[in-house]
């Protein structure tokens, strides 16, 4: 009786038996932490170049390639995706005709049996300069189909493509989420952000896959085409190499050696991207985010949304809300609408975990993009505040931040614990001035995002200025470094998070916490005005 008495108190409580050592939120909030910088990785990012074998393309004519996954609405659902045929560049591209081969996956839970079929919907897209000199880019066929009917925590092999083409991939596979219920979670979600495809992603993408993850969260910034000009020429600052051009321009194929290097990863292990400011790609006729929302499927209309910018989705036990941040978010916007609409859908008792992300944060110490995301903030906080949101994701800033509980920029053990994690590797600098150090705070207006709204920052600090004088209190820890993270849900109150740096090995940790939950303390709605 008494063994049995243990066991169960060590599930309630996973600290006190696992790894003492390991801090909790139930211990904060903590003094602020700032680890001191490692100038050896000051190194200068490069991106891999089309020569590498590991962006070329590797199938021939309608093979299928670039496979990835993403989640549908619940366990019994999951999109696969690919691209058939070659891109095209250049001053005349013609487009491939989407209906000229087929979108199926043949799956089941046996290998050498798969003896269901599902088909779905395939397109192209196109990027276009009509400005001289500038060349245009149309893609492959990309491919989408749902899988409908499938068991929860269940492996599903699968093949991808057109059979009557002799144009099929090889088999993968994938295993579905476990059911949502307080009990069963994903065993490992991966966190990254600001990825990008140079030498520091292969090595994030390295330690993550080696951290066997069920499930990937991509908090925005892909594939970094946009510091490209439509020629191939690159730099570290698009905007200070080619004040000049007339329109900004990208270099597309970058988005297809992205999809080629991540395949290995993305076609086993579903993948949630939201958008980030890089995915923007203005073209003619004031078109954005057209290859983001064209390469990737999202659960957004399993979710009730109507657009790609912004969805939620399941898995297990926790709800996710990927909020768009370069897409209206006021009061009076759409997407605030859904936001409460699908908030208030969310059963706690069924979902007991609440988790955010969107791209720019609202809570960073960081010289870059400080207070950017405040029109933002302004607008959403207080709805995510009051319906109890556990964990929020972000990225945008080149570094690593973890928060303690903070809410309106006042320590609240009710509110998020926010977390920073726009360290994947891209090839733009690594933040490292802090704005609370002399001299660095930047000047107000300088500081709002023009895609984001105007200026917002009117909540200053205590002292009346703009920044901090030193680390603010929210701000439990941060570090210069690429990395990535991993969340553990290990019941309904207790969750552990990891944070692994790229020059350690895969085993070391550089941050790790449990993130308790107290919804007896924390009662929802418990400090909202009405919002129905």
């Amino acid at each position: 009786m008494t063994f049995l008495l243990l066991l169960l108190f060590c599930f309630l409580s996973p600290a006190i038996f696992s790894a003492v050592s390991i801090p909790s939120t139930l211990d904060g909030p903590f003094v602020p932490v700032t680890v001191p910088l490692d100038t050896s990785l000051r190194g200068k990012a490069i991106d891999l170049p089309d020569t590498d074998p590991r962006v070329r393309r590797r199938v021939t004519g309608f093979e299928p390639e670039q496979i990835s996954l993403s989640l549908s609405s619940d366990h019994g659902s999951i999109w696969v995706s690919w691209i058939t045929g070659e891109f095209q560049i250049g001053k005349k591209v013609n487009p491939l005709d989407p209906t000229s081969i087929k979108s199926i996956v043949q799956f089941g839970t046996l290998r050498h049996s798969l003896s269901h079929e599902a088909k779905g919907h395939s397109l192209v897209y196109s990027q276009l300069y009509p400005f001289d000199g500038l060349l245009n880019y149309t893609s492959g066929i990309i491919h989408h189909v749902r899988i409908t009917g499938l068991k929860p925590s269940t492996i599903y092999y699968y093949r991808c493509g057109d059979p009557s083409r002799r144009a099929m991939s090889k088999i993968h596979h994938f295993r579905t989420m476990p059911v949502s219920s307080p009990s069963s979670y994903p065993g490992r979600i991966a966190v990254v952000g600001d990825l990008g495809l140079t030498y520091n992603t292969t090595d994030t993408i390295s330690h993550l896959i080696h951290n066997s993850p069920d499930l990937v969260l991509l908090i925005g910034d892909v594939s970094y085409a946009n510091l490209y000009l439509t020629n191939g020429t690159s730099s570290d600052c698009y905007s200070c190499s080619f004040p000049e051009t007339p329109i900004h321009e990208t270099y597309q194929p970058r988005w297809d050696y992205w999809g080629r290097f991540m395949e290995n990863l993305t076609s086993k292990v579903p993948l949630m991207v939201i958008e980030g400011n890089h995915e923007i790609e203005l073209q003619a006729e004031n078109k954005t985010f057209e290859a983001y929302s064209s390469r990737f499927a999202f659960p957004f209309k399993e979710s009730g949304s109507s657009s790609t910018l912004y969805y939620s989705f399941n898995a297990g036990g926790i709800h996710f809300v990927m909020l768009g941040a370069y897409i209206a978010y006021d009061k009076s916007a759409e997407q605030y609408e859904w936001l409460k609409k699908d908030l208030a859908k969310v059963d706690r008792s069924v979902t007991p975990w609440l988790v955010a992300s969107w791209h720019p944060p609202w809570y960073s110490s960081y010289t870059a993009h400080y207070r950017e995301a405040e029109c933002m903030k302004e607008a959403m906080e207080e709805l995510l505040y009051s319906y109890g949101t556990d964990i929020v994701f972000n990225g945008h800033v080149h570094a690593y931040e973890r928060s303690n509980r903070v809410y309106n920029y006042e320590l609240d053990p009710c509110g998020p614990v926010y977390i920073v994690v726009g360290d994947g590797g891209n090839r733009e600098k690594m933040a490292i001035e802090h704005a609370d150090e002399p001299g660095k705070c930047p000047e107000p207006l300088t500081t709002p995002d023009p895609v984001m709204g105007g200026f917002c920052a009117w909540n200053f600090t205590p002292s009346g200025k703009f920044c901090w004088d030193r680390q603010p209190d929210y701000s439990a820890m941060r570090e210069s470094s690429f990395g990535h993270g991993i969340l553990e849900m290990k019941n309904e109150t207790w969750a552990l998070w990891t944070w692994y740096r790229n020059q350690d090995s895969s085993s070391q940790v550089g941050d790790q916490i449990y993130i308790v939950r107290q919804p007896d303390r924390c009662p929802l709605h418990h400090r909202l005005v009405n919002h129905c």
